[in-house]
């Protein structure tokens, strides 16, 4: 009897560790997760997880079913820029190739080479036409009117995904966007008082 309690006590025991192994093993996997976020974003890592893609193209409406990556089909994007003024404006790249349903991001580059503040906004459009319903923008700086000071650079992402409705004929889109000042928002010149007050600054 003696034997049979202590084989008890001791299968207990092992039962017991076993749990307790088990436990620390599923914490380490949970705090994998909030470690990994915490290392992208103090790398400057913009990472999204498959899940996460899902969520977003599911809340915009672009998944195709499912909101998986569509792999079998490849979209080559153009990136073309115009500008309607003194503006250096150019995207980081011209032309990439992504999957219908995947998250794209795209740098643009602005510099207002005027000796004065302007304010300007961008106008997109697409070729051919009827991308612009499966060309999707979660983020973009033609969402926005923007001020730059003489000389001023700044950078704007544009972030996107190509609905997986799109056309199968469709094979490559091209994203034109033409920057362009906003009448009456301009500012003055460097050295050049306001209208409307003396060279030392008071009211006239």
């Amino acid at each position: 009897m003696n034997f049979l309690a202590a084989l008890h006590r001791d299968n207990r025991q092992l039962v017991g560790k076993l749990a307790v192994v088990v436990a620390l093993m599923f914490g380490f996997g949970y705090a994998l997760v909030p470690l990994y976020r915490a290392i992208c974003s103090a790398l400057g890592i913009n990472v999204l997880s498959l899940a996460e893609r899902q969520t977003v193209l599911g809340d915009k409406g672009l998944a195709n079913g499912n909101g998986q990556i569509d792999f079998s089909r490849e979209i080559t994007v153009e990136f073309d820029t115009n500008a309607r003024g003194p503006w250096d404006f150019k995207p980081a790249v011209r032309h990439l190739t992504v999957h219908p349903g995947e998250l794209t991001t795209v740098m643009y580059e602005f510099r207002n080479m005027q000796d004065r503040t302007m304010a300007a906004q961008a106008i997109p459009s697409y070729a051919p036409k009827q991308a612009m319903a499966h060309f999707n923008k979660l983020e973009c700086f033609c969402f926005n009117e923007y001020t730059l000071k003489p000389g001023e650079s700044k950078q704007w992402p544009v972030v996107f995904v190509i609905d997986p409705k799109l056309p199968k004929d469709v094979k490559t889109i091209t994203l034109s966007y033409t920057f362009f000042e906003v009448a009456g928002k301009g500012g003055v010149k460097l050295g050049q008082a306001p209208q409307g007050a003396s060279a030392k600054g008071g009211a006239l």
